[in-house]
């Protein structure tokens, strides 16, 4: 995976950035809350996903981690593509989605062009429980919950899956809530995989 691209910006717009990495021009598509963050920058990092397919590679962009994050948990449920994903993410900032899915607004889920009543309760029952094992903050926000992103995806690289992965990260914060370092939290959860 390509984990950010930084360079030159070539060109900009509200679906895509042109970036000249070493001579090389990575075209990035974006989302409207990227785009508002990065516009009149002449250098700028994007932080990466790369969606292969059978007939394309495309790289989305993302200004900051939390926003992919959510993308990555977004393009992970059944029927949600990296279209989708980025049309989400550009009607509602990440923080929003968030919110949305933890308060369970469905209104406000089928307000966005392309998800219906269907995938607006689809979202929620695959994300609510995600979010809120994890907290808030470990997608909208560093601190601590950062810190226990950080540890699953450490998890996730090693090879366990995620739900066996947040599972051991909950556990442990319930028996030990002052435990605040991601080594410190991935070495406790090995114990419990």
């Amino acid at each position: 995976m390509i984990e950010f691209v930084e360079g030159k910006v070539e060109e900009i717009s509200p679906t895509h950035v042109v970036l000249n990495a070493n001579g090389i021009g990575y075209h990035i598509h974006i989302t409207l809350p990227t785009f508002e963050r990065i516009q009149g920058k002449t250098q700028l990092r994007l932080l990466t996903h790369l969606a292969i397919k059978e007939d394309s590679h495309t790289l989305y962009g993302f200004y900051e981690r939390e926003e992919r994050n959510v993308y990555l948990n977004l393009i992970a449920i059944s029927g949600i593509g990296h279209a989708t994903a980025r049309m989400v993410l550009s009607s509602l900032d990440h923080k929003e989605f968030v919110s949305a899915i933890l308060n369970a607004n469905v209104p406000l889920l089928k307000s966005i062009k392309g998800i219906g009543p269907k995938a607006a309760q689809r979202m929620i029952i695959e994300l609510q429980d995600k979010f809120s094992k994890l907290g808030e903050g470990a997608l909208v926000g560093g601190g601590v919950m950062g810190q226990v992103q950080e540890a699953l995806d450490a998890l996730m690289a090693l090879g366990f899956a995620r739900a066996a992965a947040e599972k051991a990260l909950s556990a442990v914060r319930k028996n030990d809530p002052d435990v605040t370092g991601t080594e410190e939290l991935i070495k406790k959860s090995l114990k419990l995989l």
